[in-house]
């Protein structure tokens, strides 16, 4: 049977999240799979793709933080916010590179953004850009964000500027584009963007499609996501913890792997010697 764990796929534009997804099922044969964050279809980078068990990481890693390389055009906005949308709104572009620094460094923390209107987001139970193409009316609430570190990698264009940004899950790097233009009084679109980080995985070990059709890949341990000791159960607790009950454990309050016959069971937490299963990976 088809071990569970985690695959780092480098996607290529052009493609969404979920056919990489499919591609890696049926080419495993795997009973599940799934991943830890959409990519947008013209986005590209590292997809981390979870095979069978792992697929229940998924919550876990929605509070995980990333990080993405994305070229800004100032100078106009378009509806998708995005430079494969319609332009709505232009303005020239006279700020300097000291204003743009001091607007890069004032974006740093917390803040409330405005999702893109053409988002996976929902609104009333419906897709956001399902009822924008539509042509319905698509009322959004801003949700609180955080920006980790955004720097200037330097300017790739013609009013364009790449920067590295590493922000909370669920930050829209198009909104950032569009917010940031505003500190400088203009408009701007996000050209490309390439995801080089999603909580500890890395986009440098990633393969390629092309590779891991090869079979040139790595099947990353599922609990290696997780930086907690060890905790090793006899036949009788595992059976015991299995049936939702609590066990009694002599130690320290806090989280721990959970193993059985070094199987790796999921994740424990422990308060007062009563130890209980609170992630289950099995």
């Amino acid at each position: 049977m088809l071990e569970s764990g985690i695959i780092l796929i480098n996607k290529p534009k052009g493609i969404s999240s979920n056919k990489v997804v499919n591609i890696v099922k049926a080419t495993l044969h795997a009973k599940k799979c799934g991943h830890l964050g959409t990519l947008d279809l013209e986005g590209e980078g590292l997809l981390p793709i979870t095979v069978n068990s792992a697929t229940k990481l998924f919550d876990y890693f929605l509070k995980k933080d990333k990080t993405y390389e994305a070229n800004f055009v100032f100078g106009y906005e378009t509806d998708t916010l995005d430079t494969s949308g319609t332009i709505v709104k232009a303005k020239e572009v006279n700020f300097t590179e000291a204003e743009l620094e001091e607007a890069v460094k004032g974006m740093i923390g917390k803040y409330e953004q405005m999702p893109p209107i053409y988002s996976a987001k929902k609104v009333g139970g419906k897709v956001a850009y399902v009822e924008a193409r539509k042509g319905q009316e698509v009322n959004l609430s801003p949700k609180e964000v955080e920006i980790i570190s955004f720097k200037i990698l330097g300017k790739v264009g013609e009013n364009t500027y790449r920067f590295e940004i590493s922000c909370s899950s669920g930050t829209y790097i198009r909104s950032i584009a569009r917010d940031l233009a505003y500190h400088l009084g203009t408009y701007g679109s996000m050209q490309c963007i390439l995801r080089t980080r999603c909580g500890k995985f890395y986009l440098k070990n990633a393969v390629t499609l092309e590779e891991f059709k090869k079979g040139n890949f790595k099947l990353i341990s599922t609990d290696c996501v997780f930086n907690y000791e060890k905790l090793e159960l006899s036949d009788d607790e595992f059976f015991r913890i299995e049936n939702g009950q609590t066990l009694q454990k002599e130690v320290l309050d806090g989280k721990y792997k959970l193993y059985n016959s070094s199987t790796f069971l999921g994740i424990g937490e422990c308060y007062r010697n009563s130890l209980k299963l609170t992630l289950r990976l099995f």
